[in-house]
This record gives C-alpha cells, structure tokens and sequence, in this order.
C-alpha cells in the first residue's frame, strides 16, 4: 500500500484490522448510520460539491479512529468539509455516532483502504488539507516497508492537493518523523511548514504515546504552487 498501484493491482497495507469489540450502539450506528453519512467506495472520482450540498475547502482525514479529533476539529471549522477515510468497525461506528449527536453536516465518512479512495475516489488537486494523525509506525525494520509515508504516496498526494494545500501529520515515532520529513522534503513538491503549536486536539494515541514517554512531532507542510 505504500506505493500508487494500478487498478485491480493488490498492494502491501499499511495497517491492521485489529478485533476490537464492536459495542451495540457503535453496531446501530453501521446499520443506521453509515447510510446518512457515509460514502461507499466506488471507482471513480467524487463530486465534493454533490457529497456536501455546497462548495467549501475539503480535507481528507486518513485514519480517524475514534472520531473524537475529527468532530473537534470539524466544529471548530464550519466553513470546511472533513472527509474521514477509516476501516476499522468500531472506530467508523463511534465517530458517527458523534457526527449525528452534534448535527454535523460537514463530515463524511468512507470505511475503506485509503490508498484506494485516494487514487480512484478523490479528483487531482481537489484537496485542501490531509490530515494523518498517528499512523501506524510498524517499528520493526522488517516492516517499514508497510509505512503509509513513502514516496509514492506523497507522489499521490502532489496530484491530490490544490497548489498551496497543507499536509499536517503527527507521530510518537521519531524515527518515523525523521522519514516522513526526509520523503517529503525530497519530493521537490513540498515546502516545510515551520512547526508550532499542535492546531489540533489530542487524540487517544497520543496521550497513550505521551504516557510511554514519546516525544510527539507535528509536521506540516504545504504543496508548492505550480
């Protein structure tokens, strides 16, 4: 999954399906839910305009988990449209269930393989912002191979992006963070974006990384006007 592959070609994933239980409600919310605010994956690009009933900046969120940082954020930014991009069960269950209790209208959800939605859902230079809070380290050098952030995925994000749109992205992992500013610096796509505060809420794999005494990164950047 860490590079752009051709239809129908079968890619390394970048993560797991761990067996959470799924709570009765968070089920309710998969069965009722997911139908009122959730996209299903399709093979061709969406209509943002369509989707939100509006025209508005989009900024795609991969790996929501929870949903708490995303319905925080996405109150706190009425004027943009968040779609979250996750496929964990119980994780996509909660965050709707947080989407219908606040009345938001301005967040989808698609429960599917990033990369996937990526490529054939999201239209070239369609995005305003990415958003990729505490992906998945794979710590083991054996395993680095299955990072999201490789080359071929910033590639795809260049394409992805309006000129002058921002990837924000967090980690625990320093030396996940020294790769992922290395792979976008050498894109030639990219501009750093000096590091500052968070802008962000804290999300449950943060305080855990924060308790193991992991120093966070935010890194940021924007995409290069052509």
């Amino acid at each position: 999954m860490n590079s752009v592959r051709a239809p129908g070609e079968r890619g390394i994933r970048s993560y797991v399906l761990r067996q959470g239980r799924t709570t009765p409600a968070q089920q309710r919310a998969l069965e009722v839910l997911l139908p009122r605010y959730g996209i299903p994956f399709a093979e061709r690009p969406l209509n943002f305009a369509a989707v939100f009933g509006r025209s508005a900046p989009v900024v795609l969120e991969i790996g929501s988990g929870m949903g708490e940082a995303t319905v925080e954020i996405a109150q706190s930014h009425p004027r943009q449209d968040y779609l979250a991009v996750e496929v964990h069960g119980p994780g996509v269950g909660s965050l709707l269930n947080r989407i219908h209790a606040l009345r938001l209208e301005n967040i989808r959800v698609i429960r599917h393989d990033a990369m996937a939605v990526l490529e054939r859902m999201i239209p070239d230079g369609a995005l305003a912002g990415l958003h990729l809070f505490f992906p998945d380290p794979w710590p083991k050098k054996r395993h680095h191979k299955r990072r999201l952030v490789q080359a071929g995925f910033v590639a795809l994000l260049a394409r992805k992006l309006a000129p002058g749109g921002y990837v924000h992205v967090a980690t625990d992992w320093s030396e996940y963070a020294a790769q992922i500013d290395e792979v976008f610096s050498a894109s030639g796509a990219f501009a750093s974006w000096p590091e500052g505060g968070t802008g962000r809420p804290a999300t449950k794999f943060e305080r855990r990384g924060v308790g193991l005494g992991h120093p966070v990164r935010d890194l940021r950047f924007l995409r290069r006007q052509e």
